[in-house]
């Protein structure tokens, strides 16, 4: 999930720490964090590599890891003639990438009313956002029930989320305060698994509330969060707004938010 965009300053440069390939089009790293960077669990930074005429390629990357954590992660699709991440792929610890300590974005806690129920929905990388919100005790403390709804191609695609999402009752931060509020719902279009189709078509039928025993949407319980391709934005928009669910910003906290900085 990412744009393009040019810069006229150099950002920082950082260290690659870690790298994670998790099928032939999906891979994670970590890298440093600079000492001033404050971001809310849940925003994007501009990161890149520099072209061969020294200036930076950037794109928006969500970042995955907490806000309280000492690094950066990111989660990344392969793109074989990608600008960037045709080179970013190809990264080891060690290696140095540039990053534009600007953290923005729409999907972070502020910009939803208090709520009882936070429904976290992604196709793909779209997960990312909310891996890092999934890490941050705010999210436990603030909700009742958090519902993650994972839809990608294959099996192997939901890899990373579903890893994040296996370790967050052990994990020695937030696990009591996870306890039983998780309820994590993977769903795959191209192959067969447990369940099957598009989170928006078990949304608009009714099947993921009958998987977990739970009322359908309703605008005093619900908070939305959303960030896929388009057409997954759209639909879900459109099945919110059909609940009598607003959208919510930074400046205007509402029912439900979505991210469109990653769409071209």
């Amino acid at each position: 999930m990412n744009v393009q965009a040019t810069a006229k300053v150099q950002p920082d440069a950082q260290t690659v720490t870690s790298v994670k390939h998790w099928t032939d089009t999906l891979f994670s790293f970590r890298v440093s964090r600079p000492q001033s960077l404050r971001f809310r669990s849940g925003e994007f930074v501009m990161i890149g590599l520099l072209k061969d005429d020294g200036k930076p390629l950037l794109r928006a990357y969500s970042i995955a890891s907490p806000s309280w954590d000492e690094e950066l992660e990111f989660y990344s699709i392969k793109v074989p003639d990608g600008p960037l991440t045709s080179r970013l792929q190809k990264i080891v610890p060690g290696d140095e990438i540039i990053l534009r300590p600007k953290p923005v974005g729409t999907l972070v806690l502020d910009a939803l009313l208090p709520g009882k129920r936070l429904w976290m929905i992604a196709t793909g990388t779209g997960i990312a956002p909310f891996a890092s919100l999934l890490r941050d005790p705010e999210t436990w403390e603030n909700y009742n029930q958090v519902i993650v709804a994972h839809t990608c191609r294959t099996r192997d695609e939901l890899a990373y989320g579903s890893e994040i999402v296996k370790a967050l009752p052990d994990d020695p931060l937030i696990g009591e305060l996870v306890g039983d509020k998780l309820c994590y719902y993977p769903t795959t279009t191209r192959e067969a698994s447990d369940i099957e189709g598009r989170i928006s078509d078990h949304i608009r039928d009714g099947r993921v509330f009958d998987h977990f025993n739970m009322a359908k949407w309703d605008a005093a319980a619900d908070r939305v969060m959303i960030c896929g391709n388009l057409a997954l934005n759209k639909d879900i928009m459109g099945l919110c707004e059909a609940h009598g669910l607003c959208e919510g910003a930074n400046s205007d906290p509402k029912h439900f938010v979505v991210e469109k900085a990653f769409i071209d």
